[in-house]
């Protein structure tokens, strides 16, 4: 009796050691599955060096973006989204390196591929449509403006009629595309902390997980530097100790 029952521990023993492994395994091979993918991986790049205004880095990562299979258009628009976020000195400086890119890489006869453009888009209340979009990308309603946006009123306009209504519905680019632009940008510049948190936040409600979130890091400590890095990891924690499981 003695044997069998010990027989019967170890195999309980071996099948629980199979689940935990399958369990393992799974579980890796959905992080994999979240990573970014190489695409991403030079949004991440091209976004964060326009940022902080690393013009040779930039140079080298837009033609890496390209080798990767971005196209004109979505690096166009990327640069676009980035103005809202690090001004237009920044954004128009990585406009005019693109142009020196794409520029060299004709000559050298690579053939970029353009890709589609945004559709044209009439909004009848601009005001709305960003107040709209806002709520969808921080997940609430918003009954009157608050903060900043309360003290300032103009700040509110310009926030909701050009930035959430005139660029978030540019529809080249999705609402999640967009929050990992801006994230990047945000956590490669200092000072930012609020908003790289509200964003985080934003980012993760259009579908951004926290695997990737800590791959974008990971790409800001190679990037820019560690110290960014680890002050966007510690910007990540207090957002996901704010969210429900």
């Amino acid at each position: 009796m003695k044997i069998i029952g010990r027989r019967i521990f170890s195999n309980l023993l071996m099948l629980l050691m199979s689940c935990l492994t399958v369990a393992s395994a799974a579980q890796q091979k959905k992080n994999n599955m979240e990573k970014l993918d190489k695409k991403e991986q030079q949004i991440v790049d091209i976004s964060a060096l326009a940022a902080i205004g690393n013009i040779p880095k930039l140079k080298e990562s837009l033609n890496m973006g390209m080798d990767a299979g971005l196209t004109v258009n979505e690096i166009k628009e990327t640069l676009v989204q980035l103005y809202a976020y690090c001004g237009f000195p920044r954004s128009l400086n990585a406009i005019n390196v693109f142009i020196v890119v794409l520029d060299e890489r004709k000559a050298k006869g690579i053939i970029d591929i353009e890709g589609k453009t945004s559709s044209d888009l009439y909004l009848a209340d601009k005001y709305q449509s960003g107040k709209n979009n806002l709520q969808i990308l921080t997940g609430m309603e918003e009954k009157k403006p608050s903060g900043a946006n309360a003290f300032v009123p103009a700040i509110d306009v310009f926030l909701k009629e050009h930035l959430f209504a005139d660029i978030f519905n540019r529809d080249l680019l999705s609402f999640k595309m967009r929050e990992l632009i801006t994230i990047s940008a945000l956590a490669a510049m200092t000072g930012v902390a609020p908003q790289l948190q509200a964003h985080i936040g934003m980012g993760m409600n259009t579908g951004i997980t926290e695997v990737e979130l800590k791959d974008v890091f990971e790409l800001i400590d190679k990037s820019i530097n560690t110290i960014q890095g680890d002050l966007a990891r510690e910007t990540l924690a207090k957002v996901l100790s704010t969210r429900k499981p």
